[in-house]
């Protein structure tokens, strides 16, 4: 099933006589093998159905059934655990399988776009941000700078005024 380079695999229950795309007898799921993580969507009880009368399935089919916890269940079924323990053995076993693949899941093309424009983003607040301290010290120098400036006129002009003062006071050494 599918189209030309995005294929979907159609999980059926079939006569093992017919051929491969010929006639089959149930449709029980699909299988998106290009999605990130694939996705399985099957018809769970109907798989168990045609499991527990007799069906063999493939050996990807079994893979993919093994994935999702169906043959898990079944096989808890047949030994006889009651059906709460094995809905919960089941979803702890589907929890730890989505756990192991959000790990492994590659991220697409715009994801990844998405990532190098937000370390952009971040990069660049992180320049301005840098910038606008380093005016801010800037500042503070040029106001130390003018305010020790403006200290030292004063002192000379302070010089000035007593070293005029000393110079128009008589002396008393001269008299």
């Amino acid at each position: 099933m599918g189209r030309k380079k995005k294929p979907i695999w159609a999980v059926v229950a079939a006569d093992s006589r017919a051929p491969r795309d010929g006639k089959f007898i149930e449709d029980l799921g699909r299988y998106y093998p290009l999605e990130e993580p694939a996705r399985v969507e099957l018809k769970d009880e109907r798989v168990k159905y045609w499991l527990k009368v007799g069906a063999q399935p493939t050996d990807t089919v079994r893979s993919l059934l093994r994935q999702q916890g169906v043959l898990l269940g079944l096989h808890l079924e047949r030994k006889g655990a009651e059906p709460e323990a094995v809905t919960e053995a089941v979803s702890a076993h589907q929890q730890h399988r989505q756990d192991k693949l959000k790990g492994s899941v590659k991220a697409t093309v715009s994801e990844l776009r998405q990532q190098a424009l937000d370390a952009e983003e971040k990069e660049a607040v992180k320049q301005e941000t840098a910038l606008l301290e380093k005016r801010k010290k800037a500042a503070a120098a040029a106001a130390e700078a003018k305010a020790r400036k403006k200290e030292a006129a004063e002192e000379a002009e302070a010089e000035s005024k007593t070293e005029a003062e000393v110079e128009d006071a008589p002396s008393e050494a001269s008299s």
